[in-house]
């Protein structure tokens, strides 16, 4: 499993929201509360692609809001 730079985590955006991501180490995406979708992040290489996101579980956005407010 490969950590993300912090660095490339500060100024990373959502794509769709230009709101603030969050790590997901566990399964390797960028979560975007806001958009409620999560980026994959492939061979350490995050894909900030909104085709490519996957939609929250209703429990994950809950838990991602908690988070970031």
């Amino acid at each position: 499993m490969t950590d993300i730079n912090p660095k490339l985590l500060e100024i990373l955006v959502c794509p769709q929201t230009k709101g603030r991501l969050v790590y997901n180490k566990e399964q390797q995406e960028l979560i975007s509360p806001l958009a409620e979708c999560a980026y994959p992040i492939k061979d350490g290489i995050p894909i900030m692609l909104i085709d490519e996101a996957r939609h929250l579980t209703e429990d994950e956005i809950l838990k991602y809001k908690k988070k970031t407010s």
